[in-house]
């Protein structure tokens, strides 16, 4: 059925499986989140292919088992690779069962105790640098994410006044380290919820820092989901909100300031609009300036090596590997006080090298990362990707090394 698609675009593909299923083009966008006139010029090649997650929802919209269907000669994969809808679209984790159980749970009715606030956030940030801390972070953070979000939870129902504000400042913070938990391993639909509640909470809390937070993490799930103009919407409004304050605000606000700064630099790169995402790495580099040495915000990591990592994944999304690697090299990945961030970091390397189809080089920087953190290479679909594209491209030289990582990450070979 899809032997014509042979030699095509990745936006060719697209445009021709769309129309096999009797799709327009408003109909596809819209399953997506994203606009018609993204969707024409993704078809008609004036924008970028997308990236991976993006592909995983076009092919699930699509009705399409294998994600490689619709990645065409643009996107370095090869019309041989097959990278099964499966293996992206969820990656199952042990702990999703009992977290999903803690968001759902309507506690109606709660224990009449007096919640220890202070406690519940001390426990919320020793969380928070587990999951920066520990090579297995999704299993160890899993481990206590239930009874912390209970908790959490309890507390803004049973404080009043401004200890009930701060609770709810905390339990934002808590459903922000829930998103990051669940990405990749969950049902959107989970993760809509608890990216929503954690707005609630914010808006609850009534502070500037907990709302940039709650926006932040939503607009991840925006970006996730393909939908770029949302999440930069989103962290617009929240620096807009912060802006202000800056100048007197606490390291923590300009912290987050720059944070959104960031993740708006990515949101553009991976939307092709390099001035945008060069702009916004201006700013984020200019905030970064402002900070105590050595600082590093406690869960969205902003500090000098978080914007540096971004530099680089920033020009990889751009596709300008050269450049990407460049800034690399300036990087001592021991100034990356987060495992998370510095496997992520060996991550962006491996894909400057993919896109250059230089599997082998990608494979070493995959194997380097692995043991940094795990959970990193593990769910991240692009480093998936890589190790697939290894196994079906590398060549004899790589291919049991290939395989065996590829088994490693539990991907069919």
């Amino acid at each position: 059925m899809f032997d014509d698609l042979a030699g095509k675009r990745t936006g060719e593909r697209i445009q021709l499986i769309r129309e096999r299923r009797g799709l327009t083009r408003p109909t596809l966008a819209g399953l997506i989140g994203r606009s018609a006139s993204w969707l024409k010029g993704i078809e008609n090649g004036r924008r970028l292919p997308p990236r991976l997650p993006t592909l995983v929802r076009l092919a699930e919209a699509l009705g399409v088992g294998d994600v490689a269907l619709l990645a065409g000669t643009d996107m370095n994969i090869g019309d041989a690779a097959s990278i099964p809808l499966a293996s992206f679209s969820r990656i199952p984790h042990a702990a999703i069962p009992a977290i999903r159980d803690a968001v759902r749970e309507p506690l109606l009715a709660v224990a009449d105790t007096r919640a220890d606030v202070p406690a519940l956030a001390a426990r919320t940030s020793q969380a928070w640098r587990l999951w920066h801390g520990s090579p297995t972070h999704r299993t160890d953070v899993g481990r206590i994410l239930p009874s912390l979000l209970r908790d959490a939870r309890i507390a803004a129902r049973v404080t009043a006044g401004e200890e009930r504000r701060t609770a709810n400042a905390v339990l934002a913070d808590v459903y922000a380290l829930v998103q990051h938990e669940l990405v990749w391993a969950a049902e959107p639909e989970l993760i809509w919820v608890v990216a929503d509640r954690g707005v609630t909470a914010a808006h609850a809390a009534d502070r500037p820092i907990p709302l940039a937070g709650a926006a932040w993490t939503l607009a991840i799930v925006h970006r996730s989901m393909g939908d770029v103009d949302g999440a930069l919407q989103l962290t617009g409004e929240a620096a807009d909100l912060l802006r202000p304050r800056l100048e007197d605000g606490p390291v923590e606000l300009q912290a987050m300031c720059g944070a959104l700064h960031l993740h708006a630099a990515t949101s553009s790169a991976r939307d092709g609009r390099e001035g945008d995402a060069l702009r916004h790495l201006d700013e984020a580099q200019a905030i970064v300036e402002r900070l105590p040495p050595g600082y590093h915000h406690p869960w969205t990591q902003f500090g000098a090596s978080n914007v540096a990592v971004h530099a680089v994944s920033v020009r990889a999304d751009l596709s300008k590997s050269t450049a990407a690697r460049d800034e690399a090299r300036h990087i001592d990945p021991d100034t990356i006080p987060s495992r998370e961030r510095r496997a992520r970091l060996m991550v962006e390397t491996a894909r400057t090298y993919h896109r250059q189809r230089d599997h082998s080089a990608a494979l070493d920087w995959l194997e380097r990362a692995y043991p940094v953190c795990n959970d990193s290479v593990h769910y991240s679909p692009e480093a998936r990707q890589m190790a697939s594209d290894a196994v079906d491209h590398g060549g004899p030289m790589i291919d049991r090394r290939a395989r065996t990582f590829a088994r490693l990450l539990g991907l069919p070979v």
